[in-house]
């Protein structure tokens, strides 16, 4: 099992990096346009867990799948996604664990929100100190629990978020306390009301994708698929706070939900719409089409069967 250790600031960390980032370079070939020394290791005198963490910006995210046996000879191990929309992620070490890799094509907003988070930390020594402390706080709390881990810095790092400069959004599969507690929120306040939630068991099953959408350090939003055979998929959920409604985020993302859904290889997304969603839904080019869905659900009979056929970009 894996202990989280946090150390001292190791002077040697940016020469270790460079030499990384030189062999992942040439493993990710002609599609890698920079790379960057990101989170703990890149801001100097702040302690850290040991763990080199790099940033290539490439032209094509989809290509790095053509260089994972080029990352596993340099003794990466390949994870996808790893949660994060339109990532690709690669972990070096085993339980003893000296590289993170996070891939992202040029123009994702978490480019900017890695360098912002960085730069500022590098500029702003109390937060700095009060990170290391928080971190250390936590490792000796959850030694063996990357979850709790994460969960602890959360708060911390979304506050860095809001004050930095970030402007970005994010779509990620929940995972964290807050992010999970947003789901559910969102859930209930838009959908199930004063019913209870019968649907929180999908939360732990592979064919149910749970996603948070960020504005900067803020969740606005949340949508739900239901991965189903032929490459088909079902949106069972699509919900924007209404404190941010009717200002293009939740145009955004479907788009974006679409975008992963159609890079998984997925080929149709089906939705059942109420009425008063329809002119939304066909305004980005649904259509009516059969839901058929292959577990039986009957959804309202007020609700329209709509589809849209999934395009790349």
């Amino acid at each position: 099992m894996r202990k989280i250790e946090v150390v001292e600031y190791d002077p040697k960390w940016p020469e270790l990096f460079k030499l990384e980032a030189e062999q992942i370079k040439q493993a990710l070939g002609s599609n890698c346009i920079e790379i960057h020394h990101i989170g703990s290791t890149s801001i100097p005198g702040l302690k850290a867990k040991p763990v080199i963490d790099i940033l290539p910006v490439v032209r094509d995210i989809q290509e790095v799948d053509k260089a994972t046996k080029a990352m596993e000879s340099l003794g990466y191990e390949a994870k996808g996604e790893y949660g994060i929309a339109f990532r690709r992620y690669f972990q070096k070490g085993g339980n003893e664990r000296t590289h993170h890799v996070h891939v992202y094509q040029e123009g994702d907003p978490e480019i900017r929100r890695y360098l912002k988070f960085r730069d500022w930390m590098r500029s702003h020594p109390s937060d700095a100190t009060n990170y290391a402390n928080l971190k250390v706080e936590l490792a000796k709390k959850f030694p063996h629990d990357i979850l709790q881990y994460c969960n602890g810095k959360d708060p911390f790092v979304a506050s860095i978020d809001a004050k930095d400069g970030y402007e970005g959004w994010r779509m990620v599969q929940a995972l964290t306390d807050r992010e999970w507690d947003a789901v559910r929120l969102l859930r209930q306040k838009y959908f199930f009301k004063s019913k209870e939630d019968p649907y929180t068991w999908t939360f732990t099953h592979k064919d149910h994708v749970h996603f948070v959408f960020y504005k900067n350090a803020e969740i606005i939003g949340y949508a739900h698929l239901q991965l189903w055979p032929e490459n088909r998929a079902a949106l069972r959920i699509i919900a924007i706070d209404e404190r941010y409604r009717k200002l293009g985020f939740g145009s955004l993302f479907l788009r974006l939900c679409e975008r992963w859904l159609y890079q998984q290889g997925f080929k149709k997304l089906l939705t059942q719409s109420s009425k008063e969603a329809y002119p939304f839904y066909h305004e980005h080019g649904y259509t009516e089409m059969p839901f058929n869905d292959p577990d039986g659900y009957e959804g309202s009979p007020q609700d329209v069967e709509i589809g849209k056929c999934l395009q790349g970009e």
